[in-house]
């Protein structure tokens, strides 16, 4: 039995072998066009890949049932947009923290929490460009402008990183890393708003 966001479908499992064979004919029927995946419970139980193409393994036979929840992909990117707000909360905590541990000279630690931020910027910033990509057909002149001034505040503290000057990463990080990663809140409401008007 193969249920997807609750209705049953018949897609002739009994002529496929495996669990990878069943998923690679739901995408080819369709199912889920414009749609993501959002849970797989297999047999009552929640599933999830542990290796790659785990599905493969597992026999039509040790299938009794397969319920597939999926989602809407726009629906998805607003979702994405909600959950990057608070990721801009988290680079805020995060530069507030490493120019303290900076100011008390803790710089091991505060070098390694900088380490930490700057991978959360760049996930942050490439989940930004998808969506912009996908979604975003506004004015684009206030992500350019967040964008620049992101890519010359990080020049500069490169820059400030080699020479060791850590009081004035700090101040760099307290006054104007701060307030520019409270200028992205604009541009995640402006995607968003893009992603509500191509849905409607």
């Amino acid at each position: 039995m193969i249920i997807i966001d609750g209705k049953q479908y018949d897609i002739g499992a009994q002529n496929l072998e495996n669990l990878e064979e069943v998923f690679d004919k739901v995408v080819q029927e369709g199912h889920l066009e414009d749609r993501i995946v959002t849970d797989v419970m297999l047999n009552k139980e929640p599933f999830t890949e542990i290796y790659p193409h785990q599905a493969e393994d597992i026999e039509m036979s040790e299938v009794e049932s397969l319920e597939i929840t999926t989602m809407a992909a726009d629906d998805m990117a607003v979702e994405i947009t909600l959950e990057l707000y608070k990721v801009v909360n988290i680079m805020a905590e995060g530069g507030k923290r490493v120019a303290e541990l900076f100011r008390q000279a803790d710089d091991a630690e505060a070098l390694e929490t900088y380490q930490d931020l700057i991978e959360v910027v760049r996930n942050f910033l490439r989940m930004i460009g998808v969506l912009r990509d996908e979604y975003s057909l506004g004015d684009s002149a206030i992500y350019e402008k967040s964008a620049e001034e992101f890519n010359s505040m990080f020049t500069e503290m490169s820059s400030v990183l080699e020479n060791e000057d850590w009081i004035l990463l700090a101040d760099l990080l307290e006054y104007e890393f701060l307030p520019a990663v409270e200028k992205w809140k604009q541009v995640i409401k402006q995607i968003r708003d893009d992603i509500r008007a191509t849905k409607s």
